[in-house]
């Protein structure tokens, strides 16, 4: 299996909070023979090793497989589309960019985030921030009859960016879309593959889940029922390193994954947190630590299941994170599945009850 492969069509997947189908079955055709699959209604993805030893602790490793994007709340006068957020974006970043919509039958239209133009605009308008409310997608329709009849699109369209992955080879530079969280998806599935023939203390469970962005929702539905004695988040974090102080910098790209000790919704388990610190250092893999003030990811309901289930978050480096374009490093990716695989060679049930 090639990593830039998978990545790509992880990346590419339409697959907005609620409508991650698209995003799932590319998962599914990349999971590592031998292994079953199940899903739920949330589009939950469940990845389990056939015959597994009931006895051992099982690892779950989380991804999710949603992006930020849009849904169509009503169609306006003049056939252009007005639009809700899925998950968090600034207003600023949303106009003038391709979108595709996804309508009643299956197609996907192209779009463009409309808004008013600047000619157009009083020195009041000028001087005001963007408001979503303001703005529309244009897929060419000229009323709402043609949007419905000839289009195919109707309230509740889901909506995403429109961009095709590139990696830039002499700069190990990948550009594209839902880079949070498709890395993390393919991070869970190279590890799974690379941990498939091997004779392991535990069981490391997949489990690709559905609605991060808009309240970690999916996950709440996966750690009940995976059950994980121990648990590894995979997240595309925004990286600081454009608009930071050097010295405030703690998720650059090209710097090594990310492990972070604190966000909004949880505080690291500081044991297993060291635990794979010191086995990063062990490894020679380089790390990055960070303390944020703000965000969250899955390990916020899986770290409050069942009885407390220990968690780290291992974060890839991505600039740009919740806009259509995200810029990260291959190379980073590759140390965060390294770290994660390690970790979970070297986990056991005594290792696990010491965290």
């Amino acid at each position: 299996m090639q990593e830039l492969e998978l990545i790509a069509a992880l990346s590419n997947a339409f697959g907005p909070s609620g409508f991650e189908d698209d995003a799932v079955a590319v998962a599914r055709s990349y999971a590592p023979e031998g292994f079953d699959l199940e899903e739920d209604s949330l589009r939950n993805l469940y990845i389990r090793r056939a015959g597994k030893d009931e006895d051992k602790p099982v690892v779950m490793l989380d991804a999710h497989s949603d992006e930020v994007g849009f849904m169509v709340q009503a169609i306006r006068p003049d056939g252009t589309l007005k639009f809700i957020p899925l998950g968090g974006w600034t207003a600023s970043n949303i106009p003038a960019h391709r979108v595709k919509v996804r309508a009643r039958d299956g197609r996907l239209h192209t779009g463009i985030t409309g808004s008013k133009p600047p000619h157009f605009l009083t020195e009041a308008e000028k001087n005001k921030a963007p408001d979503i409310a303001d703005m529309w997608i244009d897929v060419g329709a000229s009323s709402p009859e043609e949007a419905r009849e000839q289009y195919g699109i109707r309230p509740g369209a889901p909506v995403a960016p429109d961009v095709t992955f590139e990696y830039d080879a002499d700069r190990d530079l990948m550009f594209g879309k839902a880079f949070d969280n498709r890395l993390g998806c393919a991070a869970v599935l190279s590890i799974l593959r690379a941990l498939s023939g091997e004779s392991l203390a535990v069981n490391a469970v997949g489990a690709i889940a559905a609605q991060e962005e808009v309240g970690t929702r999916g996950a709440s539905v996966t750690a009940r029922r995976v059950k994980p004695q121990i648990a590894i988040v995979f997240e595309g974090a925004p990286a600081d390193d454009r608009g930071t102080e050097s010295w405030m910098i703690q998720t650059a790209v090209h710097k090594g994954p990310m492990l972070r000790h604190i966000d909004t919704r949880m505080i690291t388990n500081p044991r297993f947190q060291r635990f794979a610190l010191d086995l990063a250092e062990e490894l020679g893999i380089p790390v990055q630590e960070a303390v944020r003030s703000g965000g969250s990811t899955d390990g916020a309901p899986i770290h409050l299941s069942e009885e407390g289930i220990p968690c780290i978050v291992i974060g890839f480096p991505v600039r740009y994170a919740h806009t259509h374009y995200g810029i990260a490093s291959l190379e980073d990716f590759r140390n965060g599945v390294r770290l994660a695989a390690e970790i979970i060679r070297r986990l056991d049930a005594e290792i696990i009850a010491g965290f």
